[in-house]
């Protein structure tokens, strides 16, 4: 595994983070949908997003408190992204082929923000 610092790690996990909302919308985009779907549809496009933003801001933080507290919402929205892909392809309303390499990134990405999350908590608050 490479070694990063802080700054390029978390520029590394931003652009990741961005890229995985930007491909999604590009995705949903060109979806046809009807009054229904558009609900869980806007759900997995809010948390994708919002992991974005919020990730972007923990690493701007002015304090540890602050950081911590919005890598406890990345973590949360990140975690609900991969529900509203696994609702949608349950219900049909996405094909799980066009949605699985966003599905492990998210994965992956919950995976790194936990322990992100984890590690801090340990540090930090015992």
């Amino acid at each position: 595994m490479e070694k990063y610092d802080v700054t390029t790690f978390n520029q590394k996990i931003r652009l990741r983070s961005k890229m995985l909302a930007v491909n999604v919308y590009k995705l949903l985009n060109k979806m046809t949908l009807n009054d229904l779907s558009r609900i869980p549809v806007k759900q997995l496009m809010k948390s994708v997003t919002s992991v974005a933003a919020n990730f972007s801001s923990a690493t701007r933080g002015r304090s540890e408190a602050e950081f911590y507290a919005k890598i406890c919402i990345v973590t949360e929205e990140c975690d609900e992204c991969l529900f509203w892909i696994d609702f949608l392809t349950t219900t049909g309303i996405l094909q799980k082929e066009s949605i699985e390499v966003f599905k492990r990134e998210a994965d992956e990405l919950l995976r790194i923000f936990s322990t992100i999350k984890k590690n801090f908590k340990h540090k930090h608050f015992k």
